[in-house]
């Protein structure tokens, strides 16, 4: 069955809500839907009360290592810390409290050609139980039938790794869990990618989460539909948590304790 699992995105050190397709190394900087005032550790401190396992913390270019550890400190093992992992910092992120790392930009190289070696040297060093792929992507022509490619580097940068069921049977014996960010959709609030929800469903081998473009409720209930139950789901800029009107918190916390 679908479960909501919480989320913090840092930039700059501060808990935030980003459109997906704006971050970039150059230009007038990111659209932030939202900037918060309270601390990383306040926003985890909150998910561990609520008894809300699985989320993720996500890193979003540098000077954000104080706020992820600030955040894991507050709930130790209840979170998964992502951005800038590789080799060897991994560890260093289970050391302190997380409880799984995500990895992406990593895995492959600077002209976006994915690594299996790569995957199977950080996967030995921290156990494949520890390690969760980011296959974070954008939609790519193809007349009528959607396609995604994995997109790294701040989504920036699209590589050469489809996304299909034999990409993912690959990740199978390597991995714990798949997080799939659809960055077209990310941040808008405007309807989640069904289409790739229904994929991510029809392969289900691993446990994944899918974020992108949740607006309400109903956005919610429609993962749960098009993947079977089999896909988790996480909202950002549509909640109430972090400036939204979408989605209450409330509301999902009460989702997942008639789930559970």
């Amino acid at each position: 069955m679908t479960l909501f699992r919480p989320c913090i995105d840092l930039h700059q050190g501060r808990v935030k809500q980003i459109v997906g397709g704006t971050l970039a190394d150059s230009g007038p900087g990111p659209k932030e839907n939202f900037v918060a005032e309270q601390s990383s550790a306040w926003f985890a401190s909150k998910y561990r009360g609520d008894s809300l396992m699985g989320g993720h913390v996500i890193k979003l270019g540098s000077g954000n290592d104080d706020a992820a550890r600030q955040a894991l400190e507050a709930y130790p093992g209840g979170m998964q810390i992502g951005g800038g992992i590789n080799a060897q910092n991994a560890t260093d992120w289970i050391n302190h409290g997380a409880s799984h790392v995500i990895v992406t930009s990593w895995l492959f190289d600077r002209d976006g050609k994915f690594g299996f070696e790569r995957l199977q040297k950080l996967s030995r060093a921290i156990g494949a139980n520890r390690l969760v792929i980011d296959l974070s992507c954008r939609r790519v022509a193809d007349g009528n039938r959607p396609r995604w490619r994995v997109a790294m580097n701040r989504w920036q940068t699209l590589t050469d790794l489809e996304i299909t069921a034999e990409t993912l049977d690959q990740f199978a014996d390597w991995s714990s869990e798949l997080l799939i960010h659809a960055a077209d959709v990310e941040g808008l609030c405007r309807g989640i990618d069904a289409d790739l929800v229904l994929e991510m469903g029809r392969w289900g081998k691993l446990p994944m989460t899918y974020a992108g473009g949740v607006a309400t409720l109903n956005d919610v209930q429609l993962v749960d539909q098009a993947s079977g139950g089999r896909v988790d789901v996480t909202v950002g800029s549509a909640l109430d948590l972090f400036g939204g009107t979408g989605v209450k918190y409330h509301d999902l916390v009460k989702w997942n304790q008639e789930r559970i």
